[in-house]
């Protein structure tokens, strides 16, 4: 009989030797290397190192994070309390403005009663006296001020000159006479004082 007949019908086919014409002797696959004793202990140690780096790069991030959102909660905090300053300051300019218009149209009433009690018309006790005096303790209340005085020295944003008088011995230039009294509620001038200013005689 021959090979081809001997060989088990399950066994897989052998190569043919071409030199002496029979099959060839299968030869098994070299094993693989056994892993080195000295790579699992390695490999155990450098996983607890691996752990604690990643550990260590998220709490960095948490901080990063953590001081991120205080930054923002703290700019945050600094522009409401800059909005409410603004609001508040805004409505007290408000506020000022809209008693200075009230004060403006009143005071034609203000300086008729000025001029009644330079001509001895206010006299101490009598009605008009009275109402004049409440009237100016309630201008007051607001802040209400008046400016002009004689003597004092000249100043442009606060008095305005209707004529100027030479006279000698004066120095520099100061209210003579005051014509109209003028007013101012706080820092913002209602109306400036019309005067008569000494100068300097030539």
């Amino acid at each position: 009989m021959s090979d081809e007949t001997n060989q088990h019908p399950d066994e897989p086919e052998r190569p043919i030797d071409p030199e002496h014409g029979e099959p060839r002797e299968q030869q098994d696959a070299p094993a693989a290397a056994p892993a080195s004793p000295a790579a699992a202990p390695a490999a155990a140690a450098e996983a607890p190192v691996a752990a604690a780096a990643l550990e260590a790069q998220l709490a960095a991030g948490e901080r990063d994070l953590l001081a991120e959102y205080r930054d923002i909660a703290a700019r945050s905090q600094a522009e409401l309390q800059n909005f409410r300053n603004r609001v508040e300051r805004d409505r007290q300019a408000n506020r000022e403005a809209v008693i200075a218009e009230v004060i403006r149209s009143l005071l034609p009433a203000i300086d008729d009663l000025d001029r009644a009690e330079s001509h001895g018309d206010l006299a101490e006790g009598s009605p008009l006296a009275i109402v004049a005096q409440k009237i100016r303790g309630s201008f007051e209340k607001y802040g209400l001020k008046a400016i002009g005085t004689k003597g004092e020295p000249f100043d442009p944003k606060l008095h305005e000159a209707l004529v100027q008088l030479p006279i000698p011995g004066t120095e520099t230039q100061v209210v003579h006479d005051v014509i109209e009294t003028g007013y101012a509620l706080g820092e913002r001038l209602i109306r400036a004082a019309k005067v008569a200013v000494a100068v300097p005689a030539e």
